[in-house]
């Protein structure tokens, strides 16, 4: 990429595996499209704040077998998950703890790396989906475009939710539009997620239906501040998740937007809330990433 508003893009290899680099003045993140497409790294460059989570801050990358559970993966960064986030069985078909993407290999599609930003895609070896996304690097703006295919003439439910496994630290504060935040009513750990316990030390909760497509985590003590921005029509729920050692000793939190209120396909397609895709259609949506102020 050329332009002193655009990122500079290179490959890295790391632990066996091709790493896509973008950086800018001021983000840098890291990409491998052989392990679902994975984000890595996301790093604010103006303050030194890596955003993104691993296991005991060691990273290490190694591929996972189809079916395995997430919790034996890398556990690194930012994955996607479709068409289910929990594992079930919908039309016939037995689909994985966290959907059918996040650890098989993606495709790089040329050119890599150009003006309009990495793009990688893959098609789902269960499901009738061809995914595509598409992420470019702006300033402090992280812009993910996402495209879903339906191959067949039967109309298909999914859920989609981006699932990124954050850093936080001493100050860190959740900020969620009003509106959201009443229907989160019940769940106050969510008012101070760097320093609250659950009940059960990890949870899971749902806001549904959110008008106001936005969250962040900001830092009352430093310039630190990542906010998501999405679309609410296009997808109107956010998941939040907390662990605090509840969940294989882990500590972390995550900012999930979804087309869905609930981790099952079979569930959420059961109530109809989740997306649908006509036979044949495209749908297309967006999810920006903001790092500062």
């Amino acid at each position: 990429m050329s332009g002193s508003r655009h990122s500079h893009y290179e490959i890295r290899q790391l632990q066996g595996f091709a790493v896509h680099v973008l950086r800018s003045t001021a983000v840098e993140l890291a990409l491998v499209p052989e392990l679902g497409a994975r984000m890595i790294s996301l790093q604010d460059r103006r303050t030194g704040r890596e955003w993104l989570w691993h296991p005991q801050d060691q990273l290490r990358l190694f591929r996972n077998h189809p079916a395995a559970d997430f919790a034996t993966s890398p556990l690194a960064g930012m994955d996607e998950c479709l068409p289910t986030i929990a594992p079930c069985s919908w039309r016939g078909r037995t689909l994985p703890d966290h959907g059918e993407i996040w650890n098989e290999p993606w495709q790089v599609e040329e050119p890599a790396g150009s003006e309009a930003g990495l793009s990688t895609s893959i098609r789902l070896k269960h499901s009738p989906f061809l995914f595509r996304r598409t992420v470019a690097l702006l300033d402090n703006e992280v812009r993910l475009a996402y495209q879903l295919i339906n191959l067949e003439a039967t109309a298909e439910p999914f859920v989609w939710a981006v699932h990124p496994l954050l850093r936080l630290q001493p100050g860190d504060e959740l900020e969620l539009p009003a509106s959201t935040r009443r229907l989160l009513n019940g769940h106050r750990w969510i008012d101070a997620v760097a320093s609250t316990v659950p009940a059960g030390d990890c949870a899971k909760v749902f806001a549904h239906p959110v008008c106001e497509g936005w969250a962040a985590i900001a830092n009352r003590q430093r310039p630190d501040r990542l906010q998501f921005t999405w679309n609410a029509a296009e997808n109107p729920s956010l998941g939040l998740w907390l662990t605090r050692g509840g969940w294989h000793g882990h500590h972390h939190f995550a900012i999930e937007p979804t087309n869905a209120c609930d981790d099952s396909l079979s569930t959420a397609a059961g109530h109809h809330q989740c997306g649908t895709l006509a036979g044949h259609d495209t749908a297309s949506w967006q999810l920006t990433l903001r790092l500062g102020i």
